[in-house]
């Protein structure tokens, strides 16, 4: 297996990452609770662009950036027109240990700068591997609040924030 192609995610790409995303849900329960409409929760509100991992024909990983709320923005301590937050990223099992959640976050962090905008993100308490890979890529936790939702496990989400490296925080 070679390296997966990234690119910007087509409206015909959506069937086969609602399809990934099942997998890992049913692997990571993530997301925590199963949408109703897997293609809308991929494209949330305020979808500034979305990127897919593929090999082949196959859906490997998928992130969006989106912008910026204020809860998040405060988390940062910069206006939201500032930042973009990136978000929906996933990878399937056969895609892991592959680097290709690095890379699709480097290139929707890239994105984010190239609109001269800060990338951030969020990721709940039981995300471990996330978290790592975001440690690892030089990402800055800004900090931590309860979320308003509850994990798979029934407690309330510990969400971190987190900056993208030379973004400043307060």
């Amino acid at each position: 297996m070679g390296q997966p192609e990234i690119r910007r995610r087509g409206d015909d790409d959506l069937k086969a990452c609602a399809e990934a995303l099942a997998t890992v849900h049913d692997a990571d329960r993530y997301p925590a609770k199963w949408p109703a409409d897997p293609g809308g929760w991929l494209t949330p509100d305020g979808m500034l662009g979305a990127w897919v991992a593929v090999d082949g024909p196959d859906v490997l990983g998928h992130v969006t950036l989106t912008r910026t709320d204020d809860v998040l923005a405060a988390d940062v301590g910069l206006p939201p027109e500032e930042l973009a937050s990136v978000a929906r990223l996933f990878t399937t099992a056969s895609a892991r240990r592959r680097g290709v959640a690095g890379a699709l976050l480097a290139t929707v962090t890239a994105a984010a700068a190239d609109g001269g905008l800060r990338a951030v993100l969020e990721v709940e308490d039981g995300g471990e591997a996330a978290v790592a890979l975001y440690e690892r890529a030089g990402w800055r936790h800004a900090g931590s609040r309860s979320g308003d939702w509850t994990t798979a496990d029934g407690r309330t989400a510990l969400l971190h924030t987190y900056v993208a490296p030379g973004a400043g925080t307060r």
